[in-house]
């Protein structure tokens, strides 16, 4: 008997401080570009910057004006491939892939193609149509632009901790390479370091 009335206790008053708890939650709209940095730990800020100073180191390397002196001034083809995640968070490396696919497609000075899984999905839906669609509207198959460069990279952190206070810096390398001879053509890298306390 005590024990099913101490039982509806502990229940109701966990039910009170979970009330209490919601009732100081505030959540509002930020802008998207605001800088917010919560926890420390990587985040979208650090990708958007990271993409944009990586894209512009790109766009100012010696190959670009190599390929198109030896291309008739055409465009060269990007593909991104790859960005591997070696730090000691988990980051999801897709976020800051499409803002390097962002940053090509906003400086008009390559060309990008799709890659990975979203190239398997257009392959898929161009197979579809050879059996579902009209022969007038169906895409042909062996009409893709091939890329003439694969950007691909590496996210590594080193942590110095003491106490309540931590130092993170994040490296990001990439690299450039030619698809037909395999030479690499760029390498850049871009470091963010922060300091925690508390």
């Amino acid at each position: 008997m005590i024990t099913s009335i101490n039982t509806k206790l502990l229940a109701i008053g966990l039910v009170s401080i979970l009330a209490v708890g919601c009732q100081n939650r505030k959540v509002q709209r930020v802008d998207p570009n605001e800088t917010i940095d919560l926890s420390g730990r990587w985040n979208d800020t650090d990708s958007k910057m990271t993409a944009n100073a990586m894209i512009e180191q790109i766009l100012t390397g010696p190959w670009l004006a190599n390929h198109l002196q030896a291309n008739s001034n055409d465009k060269p083809v990007v593909v991104v491939g790859m960005v591997r995640n070696k730090s000691s968070e988990h980051i999801t490396t897709e976020t800051f892939s499409k803002d390097l696919e962002r940053s090509f497609i906003t400086s008009q000075k390559v060309r990008l193609v799709q890659g990975g899984e979203m190239r398997d999905e257009i392959r898929t839906e161009r197979a579809d149509q050879q059996e579902f669609s009209s022969t007038s509207t169906m895409k042909k198959w062996g009409l893709e632009v091939g890329a003439d460069y694969m950007l691909q990279g590496v996210l590594n952190s080193t942590v110095d901790q003491y106490g309540k206070e931590k130092v993170v810096e994040y490296q990001i390398d990439l690299q450039l390479t030619n698809m037909e001879t395999n030479e690499v053509v760029w390498i850049g890298d871009k470091k963010i370091k922060k300091y925690i306390k508390g």
